[in-house]
């Protein structure tokens, strides 16, 4: 049951971070996400990467507060979101952006159209007429690009 609780939680997150995405950064706190699209911040470190540690509290409250009560739900949700979190850095911060030189020359389809609807979404700086909001899910249509090519 614990894995099942692990598994929702982490697709679930895709649709978190969504909305989060598109109405919370590209909204309320557009002051930390906008030198991610503009560039504006010299240095290793973007104001944008304040979203770790905001996404990391409840997440580590959840671990918390689940490890207190013998490992409970509020535990695996937590881990869940964790896990989550070190999959956006990994996909986002170092293959997507190249913070860290690595996979920049894959020919795998899944993370070409990964990277292509990133690119796509960093098009656009509002989110009326945004695109690619999520993280994971990528529109078909960049997907079919990509595997297309390879064949």
């Amino acid at each position: 049951m614990n894995f099942i609780i692990l598994l929702i939680t982490f697709i679930l997150m895709e649709g978190a971070t969504w909305f989060i995405h598109k109405y919370i950064m590209h909204g309320l706190l557009w002051t930390l996400h906008h030198d991610h699209h503009d560039h504006s911040t010299e240095g290793p470190f973007e104001k944008n990467d304040y979203f770790f540690v905001i996404f990391a509290l409840p997440a580590i409250a959840l671990i918390y507060f689940g490890s207190l009560n013998h490992f409970n739900y509020l535990f695996y949700i937590g881990l869940a979101i964790t896990l989550y979190g070190m999959a956006y850095f990994f996909v986002h911060d170092i293959f997507i952006h190249q913070r860290i030189k690595y996979l920049a020359n894959t020919q795998n389809p899944y993370l070409l159209a990964i990277r292509r609807a990133h690119k796509q979404h960093h098009k656009h700086l509002g989110k009326e007429e945004g695109e690619c909001f999520g993280f994971l899910y990528v529109p078909m249509k960049y997907f079919k690009m990509y595997y297309k090519k390879n064949k």
